[in-house]
């Protein structure tokens, strides 16, 4: 069985950290804290669960406190977390098994983060990240801001999940510190290029975004995955200042990249259908039912663009079209992936009333 160093940065945390750190109890064999300055009770929580406390001066860079905390780890394996992550009981049943079992060859083991939950408590956003790393490797973290750990040699895709549930309120914290980098006349990476892009999109400063965004494709250095999210936040900020038409070249853009995706389909039959040009929005929701699921991808992942909003637009297309039937079927659909979503239940109640006794209901009895 391998031994784990937890290794976390915080300030501020008395509301999420207990939770964190009872989710590990007995799974970590060491805690590492390294506290940013605090001004609350973190570091008495902390420190009732045992954890090895730092303090480190904040610099403005997210990297150097995580290599930091790294630096102080002692174990055979360092896992990460933030204080609004923790492990379900069923994830640490799953790290429990992963911990007696893990191959000897693995240097590094990503798993998936789920950070967004519909009503029913079924994940609706996630993305894979690698959590658990031999030590010896010496993997670094890069960036100062939405930084990353760099791995490389033989991974292992677990079945473990890191829940994350954020308690605190969005500050703008990283949109100061790139616009601290940029007043400095920093020079950014492809990388930064496209989190900046992001953080203006976030705070509403659209058309600087757009720059950025530009930016970020021009240079031909991105990732697949981060090249076809900056073609899709790049159409949100074109359409939020108005120009449909470049934002629905800016979906086509994705294209170049990789084989459609469900939300660049979505998003394109989206701008058909307020066009009313039904047959090529059903053509555009159907393909983005049908597209396979990229289950190990390290790409963020939004279920929604592959279950219910395609669904519940194609009952729209052929309700409009007057397929009445074809409609209510897709409208259910959409129904059993987000039973209490107030649209569609308007829909059906819609329905109920148009077919009378054809009507049909896909409701789990």
């Amino acid at each position: 069985m391998i031994e784990i160093s937890l290794c976390m940065i915080v300030r501020d945390e008395e509301k999420s950290l207990p939770r964190c750190l009872a989710s590990v109890e007995g799974l970590a064999d060491e805690i590492i804290i390294v506290d940013t300055g605090s001004a609350d009770r973190t570091k008495e929580i902390a420190g009732a669960y045992g954890a090895v406390i730092y303090d480190f001066t904040w610099i403005d860079d997210f990297s150097a406190a995580r290599n930091f905390a790294f630096s102080k780890a002692t174990r055979d394996y360092i896992f990460w977390l933030d204080a609004d992550d923790y492990l379900r009981e069923e994830d640490q049943a799953v790290f429990r098994e992963l911990k007696s079992s893990l191959p000897e060859q693995v240097d590094s083991v990503n798993m998936q983060y789920n950070l967004a939950f519909d009503g029913e408590g079924r994940v609706t956003t996630s993305l894979r990240r690698n959590r658990l790393v031999r030590r010896s490797c010496g993997f670094r973290w890069i960036g100062p801001v939405h930084e990353y750990l760099e791995v490389y040699g033989p991974s292992l895709a677990s079945t473990v999940c890191v829940t994350h549930e954020k308690d605190k309120a969005y500050t703008d914290r990283n949109l100061r510190i790139y616009r601290k980098r940029a007043a400095e006349g920093e020079s950014f990476s492809a990388r930064d290029q496209y989190y900046y892009a992001n953080e203006l999109r976030d705070h509403g400063i659209h058309r600087e975004a757009c720059r950025y965004y530009e930016l970020f494709l021009s240079g031909g250095q991105g990732w697949i995955e981060d090249n076809i999210q900056a073609c899709l936040r790049l159409a949100e900020c074109l359409e939020a200042l108005g120009d449909k038409e470049a934002a629905f070249t800016a979906v086509t853009r994705t294209l170049q990249y990789d084989a459609p995706r469900a939300e660049g389909c979505c998003r394109l039959g989206g701008w058909h259908l307020d066009k009313g040009q039904l047959h090529p929005a059903i053509y555009w929701f159907e393909l983005a039912l049908q597209l396979p699921g990229q289950a190990e991808s390290m790409a963020m992942k939004n279920e929604a663009f592959a279950t219910w909003i395609p669904n519940l637009q194609l009952a729209l297309c052929y309700d409009r079209l007057g397929q009445h039937e074809r409609a209510n079927r897709y409208n259910e659909t959409a129904l059993l992936h987000s039973p209490g979503h107030p649209s569609m239940l308007y829909n059906r109640n819609y329905f109920q009333k148009l077919l009378g006794d054809n009507y049909v209901s896909l409701q789990q009895p």
